[in-house]
């Protein structure tokens, strides 16, 4: 039979195989109906790029730590960029939502205080770990301008990134101080600082070194010297064979093979690309968060280091990995566990996902080769401001 004839062939009878096994109302789409992509895995690099603009140095990395953990950069001098991301918990934070200004206590036991105004972050706090390597493909190839950051991809760098959460109300501005204008009153409060004005000259070797600019260039020059690229796995896949165990080798392959590796891929396992999957609403806001654009789409997030990064999903609703994919698997089935997105709305590769209960185990223990705890978690033990270090945590 001749190559083409055989393909008509196939084409047709391939839909009765598919109406024959399931409800067609949610069938798995074709192969054809689904943009491809690179699903190459790779490991991590073994060094970090930053912008043309922002060369590393040894000064901008100390100054950038010093601003990291100073709540001097918050309106109510109460939080610090380690409130929600300390190394303690990974650079990340043991709650779903973050609780920012008004409050004291880290991760898990931070309380808003008594009389309080002030909402919950609406999102989960990711990790920094590894952000320095945002938006990296198959290829390795990552343009550190251009890196995409956070939940919904709203501004690109780090050096973008590191200014927004000043900027937000509930995250670190508070009361007192409008969006527009609370980053020159910040910028005001360090050149006010002594050891600021040395550190900011030492680092930037400019007049006047003391700017908004300048602000977010060494807190990203800090981020940037947070990287765990010697996990097992990244010993595995640069030819360390026993790095990782059997089971864990076999969890591998089913990560592939189950549809996963379909959104999480490359150094980092993520595409770095929005995705509409229906997460439970998270009951503390006050409001459905509608996501990109109001699509319910959010961006894809790293694999690595879920030992730090419980509970899960944007929104941290989902406690445990055993519950992420149990998740995955109900959306794959056509199940609706948001009510305001219904599965059509589904991304196309979620209707690719062919997990099961008994190969959860098996994906879970792949999952953990991904961590690597080898990442400084040395506190300064003051900041310039005289402030808390970390703010009220304790």
């Amino acid at each position: 039979m001749k190559k083409r004839h055989l393909l008509e062939v196939l084409s047709l009878i391939a839909p009765i195989f598919l109406g024959s096994c399931k409800d067609t109302s949610y069938e798995k789409i074709s192969m054809t109906e689904t943009p491809r992509v690179s699903t190459a895995i790779t490991a991590l690099p073994k060094t970090v790029k930053a912008p043309l603009d922002n060369a590393s140095s040894k000064e901008k990395e100390a100054l950038g730590r010093v601003l990291f953990f100073d709540p001097i950069l918050s309106g109510g001098k109460d939080v610090a960029c380690a409130t929600c991301h300390h190394p303690q918990n990974g650079y990340a934070e043991f709650r779903d939502l973050s609780i920012g200004p008004n409050a004291r206590g880290l991760g898990s036991k931070r309380k808003f205080n008594r009389e309080n105004d002030i909402p919950f972050v609406k999102r989960n706090s990711q990790t920094i770990i590894n952000s320095a390597f945002n938006g990296i493909d198959t290829y390795k190839r990552y343009d550190p301008e251009k890196a995409p950051m956070f939940w919904d991809d709203r501004v690109k760098s780090l050096e973008n990134q590191a200014l927004e959460p000043i900027k937000a109300f509930e995250e670190m501005r508070g009361h007192g101080f409008t969006e527009t204008e609370i980053l020159e009153v910040v910028v005001g409060r360090l050149r006010r600082i002594p050891e600021y004005r040395t550190l900011f000259e030492a680092a930037f070797q400019e007049e006047n070194p003391i700017t908004i600019e300048n602000l977010g260039k060494a807190i990203a020059s800090f981020e940037r010297t947070l990287v765990t690229n010697n996990s097992r796995f990244d010993r595995y896949m640069r030819g360390e064979s026993d790095a990782i165990l059997l089971s864990e080798k076999e969890g591998f392959e089913l990560f592939k093979s189950v549809g996963c590796v379909n959104c999480h891929n490359g150094p980092m396992f993520s595409d770095y690309q929005p995705h509409v999957l229906g997460v439970p609403q998270n009951g503390k806001l006050p409001t459905p968060d509608t996501g990109i654009q109001d699509s319910f789409q959010f961006r894809t997030p790293t694999l690595r280091n879920l030992r730090f990064t419980a509970p899960y999903m944007h929104n941290g609703s989902l406690p445990t990995l055993r519950q992420v994919l149990e998740f995955y698997e109900d959306i794959a089935n056509g199940k609706e566990r948001n009510p305001l997105v219904p599965k059509e709305q589904y991304d196309p590769f979620v209707r690719e996902l062919n997990l099961s209960v008994k190969e959860m185990s098996l994906i879970i223990s792949f999952l953990n080769t991904l961590n690597d705890d080898d990442f400084s978690k040395v506190l300064p033990e003051a900041v310039p401001s005289g402030l808390a270090v970390g703010g009220n945590i304790h």
